[in-house]
C-alpha cells in the first residue's frame, strides 16, 4: 500500500489541504450553522479557549522535543512525538471550530483600540497565516514520513519540509498563546 500511495502524496497532500481549510473557513466564515453541532453548557464553551492554550503548550513541547530528538538520531521518539504534536493540533483545531460554530463567531478583543489595531491584529493575522501555511507542510511531512522506510526518508523532502513545518508551527503555536493571552488575561 505504501508503494501505491507515494507517487500520489502531491495530490493527497493538496486534497487532505482544500478539505481542512474549507472546513477551517466554512467555520470561520458562518456558514456551518450552530445547529449542526451539539449544543454545550456555557461552562463547557467557556473553558474551551483555556483547554486550546494548554494543548497549545504542549504542542509546542512536543515539536520541540521531537526536533531534539531527531537531531540526536532517536527516529522512534521523534515519531512518536510529532505523531502527538500532530495528535494535539488536531484536538486543538476541533474544539476551536466547535467553539466558533457554537457561540456563532469568534471572541471579540476587549482592549483598547490602539492595541487592536497595532498588536492584536498583526499577531493574529501573522497566527492564521502561519497556520495556514503550515497546513499542507504537516500533511506531507506526514504523508512522506508513511509512504517511506525510516531510512528512506533522509532522501525524500522529509528533512527539510519537517524542519520548516517544526519553524513555523512553533512560532503559529506561540503567537497563539500571546492571542490568548490577549483575549482573555490582560486585564484591560
Amino acid at each position: 500500500m505504501r508503494q501505491q500511495v507515494r507517487p500520489h502524496v502531491p495530490v493527497i497532500t493538496g486534497l487532505l489541504t482544500v478539505v481542512s481549510l474549507a472546513l477551517v473557513f466554512g467555520a470561520a466564515g458562518g456558514f456551518i450553522p450552530q445547529a449542526a453541532v451539539p449544543v454545550a453548557p456555557e461552562w463547557v464553551l467557556d473553558a474551551i479557549p483555556h483547554l486550546n492554550v494548554a494543548l497549545s503548550v504542549a504542542a509546542i513541547c512536543t515539536i520541540a522535543l521531537g526536533w531534539r530528538a531527531i537531531k540526536r538520531g532517536v527516529v522512534d521518539r521523534h515519531r512518536t512525538l510529532m505523531l502527538a504534536s500532530t495528535g494535539l493540533f488536531a484536538a486543538f483545531l476541533v474544539l476551536y471550530l466547535y467553539r466558533l460554530i457554537a457561540v456563532g463567531g469568534a471572541a471579540s478583543f476587549p482592549g483598547p483600540e490602539t492595541v487592536y489595531l497595532y498588536l492584536y491584529l498583526p499577531v493574529l493575522v501573522i497566527h492564521i497565516g502561519l497556520a495556514i501555511v503550515c497546513i499542507p507542510l504537516v500533511y506531507y511531512a506526514l504523508l512522506l514520513s508513511f509512504t517511506h522506510s525510516v531510512r528512506e526518508l533522509p532522501e525524500t523532502n522529509h528533512p527539510r519540509v519537517g524542519r520548516a513545518a517544526a519553524a513555523l508551527w512553533l512560532v503559529s503555536f506561540s503567537l497563539g498563546i500571546v492571542v490568548y493571552l490577549l483575549l482573555y488575561r490582560v486585564p484591560w
